[in-house]
């Protein structure tokens, strides 16, 4: 759900907990980033990489525009609405020497940020990436008017979220533990209940634990999330579900998400300007 009364609170959070993000994340980022982002846009970005002019949205530390740069992208622009982060994407770029990645602040729940970079990027992008950032969106409308001006004609747009079924929905998790007659061990069943999906209000919640102040979570429902970008006339091309498997199992977590290995964390998808 939408809520653009909420911008600027939403995006003075990640002012407060950029460097805690940063020291969490750190240069080669979590395990969801390294076991489920990452192969994902290599399927998804993989073979539009190779001279490719890139933008990335929501760059956090940069993490997302140095894997573009160092898979092949030919320059990538990399922004973000926080001072903070920025800062830190540039220490992590000149750390490593990087060339290729420019910085620039700009408010995806802005059309007047939006409306300069149109100006400024004609032919437009081939790669338009936004990782793991829409959730914390106030509001997607400027953003989705912006990408068909944005986009090269083969241009296309890639990003993920946290589940909207299975994750900001507000699901509980839940462990069922069974002693096993037949083999004496004990069986474990972990299930997640969805009590509400359509309609859920912004929520408070935390990315990494002891970050300085909560965030809040935007709960769209699939048809929501992909409906604001069809009406502003792109279409869907590629999606996927990534969820951990076995190999990252936690067992000293009952708790943890990549235990529910049956039930997808993320929700990735690609769009591209309708022909």
């Amino acid at each position: 759900m939408s809520a653009p009364d909420l911008r600027a609170e939403a995006l003075a959070t990640w002012e407060a907990n950029a460097s805690h993000w940063d020291q969490t994340m750190g240069r080669d980022g979590n395990k969801y980033w390294q076991v489920l982002q990452v192969p994902s846009l290599q399927r998804m970005l993989g073979d539009k990489l190779p001279g490719a002019e890139a933008l990335e949205l929501a760059t956090g530390n940069g993490l997302g525009a140095r894997w573009l740069a160092a898979n092949g992208a030919a320059s990538v622009l990399a922004t973000d609405g926080s001072n903070k982060m920025l800062q830190l994407a540039e220490k992590h770029i000149s750390a490593e020497g990087g060339d290729v990645i420019s910085l620039a602040k700009l408010d995806v729940t802005s059309d007047e940020d939006f409306d300069g970079l149109v100006s400024a990027s004609q032919p437009g992008f081939d790669i338009i990436l936004m990782n793991m950032a829409i959730m914390d969106v106030a509001t997607l409308e400027p953003l989705a008017r912006a990408l068909p001006k944005l986009l090269a004609k083969d241009g296309v747009f890639y990003a993920s979220v946290l589940h909207p079924v299975f994750f900001t929905s507000g699901a509980s998790r839940n462990v069922d533990l069974r002693d096993n007659p037949q083999t004496g061990g004990l069986d474990v069943t972990r299930t997640k209940i969805i009590k509400d999906y359509l309609f859920v209000p912004p929520a408070m919640g935390v990315a990494h634990l002891d970050q300085p102040e909560r965030q809040i979570y935007f709960h769209r429902p699939i048809h929501e999330l992909f409906g604001t970008f069809f009406a502003a006339g792109l279409v869907m091309d590629a999606m996927e579900e990534p969820a951990f498997t076995e190999d990252d199992h936690m067992p000293d977590r009952v708790e943890a998400h990549s235990n529910y290995t049956q039930l997808p964390a993320l929700l990735a998808f690609r769009m591209r300007r309708r022909t």
